[in-house]
């Protein structure tokens, strides 16, 4: 009974926050880096066909913690792969499915977003989601691909409480609408820069004249720095930074978990190149990606053009290749600045959205709005 009322508690958790979350956006503060505009909705969901499902899971007094999901399209991943590359900034982390995607280039799981030591329950979970979806009856080798930050500041993180109910409801409630950001899903019971972290996301149209392409990032922040928006010194203005202390244990621990989308027609050695773009619009933020920050990128591209589906899938497809390519490396240039302000404006909206998170580990305070928009004033960052 306790365990149906967490689930339903989570169930409940995740449908509302679209609409219920009062906490801004960056862009909603004038806070716009970059060039380039957003898609409709400035989310990875942007990018025709991503899909993105969560829960959060809050019980008793001790867990926070919870699951995303990412699919590339409205398919069967497994059946209908889409090429892919992951970039490691800091190793220091558990991204389970890492090398396979590294030899073939290819995705062919959704992406599962967590804490650290729900990893291997999650894949487990979502393994078995997928046997037992239709055209799997013949399949004996599935590479789950599952990320994690730790969030054990706030979260019981050694009861690794994930449930094969949660991570199917997560995985069956992913949508193309918009995404809930800030203290929700994987983000639950995260924290960077010292202010709560979470799950953000944001997006990139480029003008037809460099494409029409659309790029999307979504970020499970969770790590440290010296925090800076737009350029402005923030954690240092507000008092909450790395190094502030002349001895400091674990200076910029944590990690991130940033997965990247695009329409483009991208083979894997490009998107290797778009994924390693993604880690400027990390930098711009404050991180120096610290000794144990775990800091990585997933990218992946969804245009038929370059998707690879299964043999007997291939028929499917005869007519959709015909008369088209890949993008040549001198048409990328764009793209590295999509991702990069993507990216950027995404952990922005982690940090703006979510909201302050107690348990018994202690509590975890949210960004305050209204001194980080005064610090940008000052600085002339923004004018409202």
């Amino acid at each position: 009974m306790v365990r149906f009322a967490a689930v339903l508690g989570a169930l409940i958790a995740m449908a509302p926050p679209v609409v219920a979350q009062s906490r801004p956006r960056a862009r909603d503060l004038g806070v716009a880096p970059g060039e380039f505009r957003p898609g409709s909705r400035n989310a990875i969901t942007d990018v025709a066909g991503v899909r993105v499902g969560q829960v959060t899971v809050t019980e008793g007094d001790s867990v926070r913690t919870g699951l995303t999901a990412i699919f590339p399209h409205a398919g069967n991943p497994f059946l209908d792969r889409v090429p892919a590359a992951i970039v490691v900034g800091n190793g220091h982390g558990k991204l389970l499915g890492s090398t396979q995607v590294a030899e073939l280039g290819e995705l062919e799981t959704p992406i599962l977003l967590t804490c650290t030591l729900c990893v291997w329950k999650a894949a487990d979970a979502m393994v078995g989601w997928l046997l037992e979806q239709p055209g799997m009856d013949k399949v004996y080798s599935i590479n789950p691909l599952v990320g994690e930050t730790n969030d054990a500041g706030l979260n019981a993180i050694r009861s690794r409480p994930i449930t094969p109910t949660q991570v199917r409801t997560a995985l069956e409630s992913a949508s193309t609408g918009e995404v809930a950001e800030g203290s929700v899903g994987a983000g639950a019971g995260t924290t960077a820069f010292g202010w709560k972290g979470g799950i953000g996301t944001s997006s990139r149209k480029l003008p037809g004249a460099l494409g029409g392409w659309t790029v999307g990032a979504l970020v499970q922040s969770n790590y440290g720095g010296i925090l800076q928006i737009l350029g402005v010194p923030v954690g240092r203005e507000l008092g909450r930074y790395s190094f502030q202390h002349e001895i400091e244990k674990e200076p910029g621990a944590g990690s991130i978990m940033i997965v990247v989308a695009t329409d483009a027609p991208l083979d894997d050695r490009n998107l290797r190149r778009l994924a390693t773009r993604a880690l400027l619009g990390l930098g711009r933020t404050g991180s120096f990606m610290g000794n144990t920050s775990g800091d990585y990128v997933i990218a992946f591209a969804t245009h038929p053009a370059v998707r690879r589906p299964l043999p007997d899938a291939a028929a499917r497809r005869d007519s959709l290749v015909s008369g088209r390519r890949e993008l040549a490396n001198q048409e990328m240039s764009a793209l590295f600045e999509a991702v990069a302000e993507s990216t950027e404006e995404a952990i922005y909206n982690s940090l703006f959205r979510a909201t302050m998170v107690s348990s018994r580990f202690g509590t975890v305070e949210a960004l305050p709005i209204d001194r980080v928009t005064a610090v940008l004033r000052k600085y002339r960052a923004i004018e409202r």
